[in-house]
């Protein structure tokens, strides 16, 4: 059967905060081992939190290729407004994920609050997919992202080469893996740094194209609506494609945990990267129009380029960089995040048990990090990166609209339960029906994709069966499928403790 944590998540505030005990002795010494937690450190302060969600949402789209909402929509004009209320409906969701956060202060944010509020089988079939394809594709696609742009200003005259992109992509995303393996304080600081540069590329485009605004260049403005469309897929696919954009604002739930206060940090980090990102996304796109046609942006390969060639002359040269550190970022911000929702569902059970051990001097979940580098590779080498994760997209928006929809039933499911963040119930309702709407216009829009991801997604649920409620395996099939340690000795001996937080009893890996 299913093993169910030993005391329930929302009453017990050890098994709420993950604790977990053991010590490694000294190398030679007979000391016993003493019971002591180790645990995930609360390192993530208001500054890395708000790093992390900044950090990750803004990427490559925004200086690269920003026209699927101009594309849709067919005017300047209403392109700002799908913008702005993108950012704004994100800043509801976020909002949402700021109550789930304050009430449930347990890391894995999508799979914990579904598994909260709707039990094992969705939440499995949640980490299932994000484990096997959304996460490591997602992150290929990310990285060739950077390593193209890091390789540009090299072949300014030439087509890059596919395995030099592909060769500093994967130490790209090796480095990355490694850092967030070696310490959380430094890949924290680097995330610091990271959004820092993101922020001072917006800036670079926002005051000239403010300047050119108080020169008088506004010829883009004067009929900003003018060829709006208004067929009955457009606003809904301008529509999907912000919110796209904005993706990346439930992060720092993935790491509850490790936030200090965070009764006070996830919502004020949220509230201060979406207002943020979303200035920084409408005020970005107002000043490429302040200087390229609406034209010119859609034929652009690469619109900050375009923009600073017109205005900056020579040092449009910067602005691969500067993409690629972004792109680095959302990167850095990517892995630190998932990482802990694989830690969490083997902590639960759903997942190997090795990743659910924490080293024990960097206190990082190694194992948890790890297992995304091989996946992450094999995808970046030998699959269509944009097809999967157009098959999936769906499922993204499809299980946040679960979690959402979760915070209106643990209302009523647990009404006494302590929030100290509170948002109004119409913020939830008008967000999961959001979601919803934007997997069923997926599937609308390319149903033969997305029916292939749908039935990828569908594949969690045997495979829930096979390895979680399935008891009576026999050994030959426990042996190709339980990655366990045999001896606790051998796991101290390699520095990992296992958290044991969520049971009395030891974990019966699938």
């Amino acid at each position: 059967m299913f093993r169910k944590p030993a005391v329930p998540t929302v009453t017990n505030r050890s098994y709420v905060e993950g604790q977990s005990n053991g010590r490694l002795p000294s190398m030679g010494s007979k000391e016993p081992v003493r019971e002591e937690k180790v645990v995930l450190k609360k390192k993530v302060t208001l500054l890395r939190g708000v790093s992390i969600i900044i950090g990750t949402i803004i990427g490559a789209g925004i200086f690269i290729s920003p026209k699927g909402i101009l594309e849709n929509t067919g005017s300047v004009g209403m392109s700002l407004v799908v913008w702005t209320v993108c950012g704004i409906l994100s800043l509801f969701g976020a909002l949402c994920y700021a109550e789930l956060g304050t009430c449930i202060k347990k890391s894995g944010g999508h799979y914990t609050y579904i598994l909260e509020a709707f039990g094992p089988l969705p939440a499995f079939v949640r980490v299932w997919v994000e484990l096997l394809v959304i996460r490591p594709a997602a992150t290929a696609v990310i990285s060739l992202a950077f390593g193209r742009h890091i390789l540009e200003p090299l072949f300014m005259q030439c087509e890059i080469p596919d395995l030099a992109i592909k060769f500093i992509t994967a130490v790209g995303i090796t480095v990355v893996m490694v850092l967030n393996s070696m310490s959380v304080s430094w890949s924290a600081r680097l995330q610091i740094f990271l959004t820092f540069c993101k922020l001072v590329a917006i800036l670079i485009i926002i005051v000239p194209g403010v300047m050119q605004l108080i020169k008088g260049e506004i010829q883009h403005f004067k009929k900003a609506f003018e060829g709006t469309n208004t067929s009955v897929m457009g606003l809904p696919l301008a529509f999907y494609s912000g919110m796209y954009a904005y993706s990346g604002w439930f992060y720092l739930n993935f790491v509850t945990e490790e936030v200090e206060n965070p009764e006070k940090n996830i919502p004020l980090a949220i509230g201060i990267s979406m207002v943020t990102v979303t200035l920084g996304y409408v005020l970005t796109n107002i000043a490429y129009f302040t200087t390229i046609s609406p034209e010119e942006l859609l034929s652009s390969n690469a619109v900050a380029v375009t923009f600073a060639e017109q205005l900056m002359g020579r040092f449009s040269l910067a602005v691969p960089i500067f993409v690629a550190l972004s792109c680095f970022g959302s990167m850095n911000g990517g892995i630190f995040a998932v990482s802990r929702m694989f830690y969490v569902a083997s902590r639960e059970g759903h997942l190997p048990e090795i990743l659910s051990m924490i080293h024990v001097r960097k206190h990082t979940p190694l194992p948890a990090v790890i297992v995304l580098h091989p996946l992450t590779m094999i995808m970046l080498f030998t699959s269509e990166l944009e097809d999967l994760l157009n098959f999936l997209s769906f499922a993204r928006w499809l299980f946040i609209g679960l979690a959402v929809a979760g915070l209106i039933y643990l209302r009523y499911k647990c009404p006494d339960m302590p929030r100290p963040f509170k948002v109004p119930l119409f913020i939830p309702a008008l967000f999961s029906f959001t979601c919803l709407f934007m997997a069923a216009l997926s599937l609308g829009s390319d149903p033969l994709n997305t029916g292939i991801g749908f039935v990828i997604t569908l594949t969690g649920v045997p495979a829930y069966y096979l390895f979680i409620v399935w008891d009576k395996k026999p050994k030959w099939f426990r042996k190709i499928v339980v990655m366990e340690v045999d001896r606790k000795d051998e796991k101290m001996q390699h520095g990992f403790t296992e958290d044991r937080s969520c049971q009395t009893n030891p974990i019966t890996l699938f």
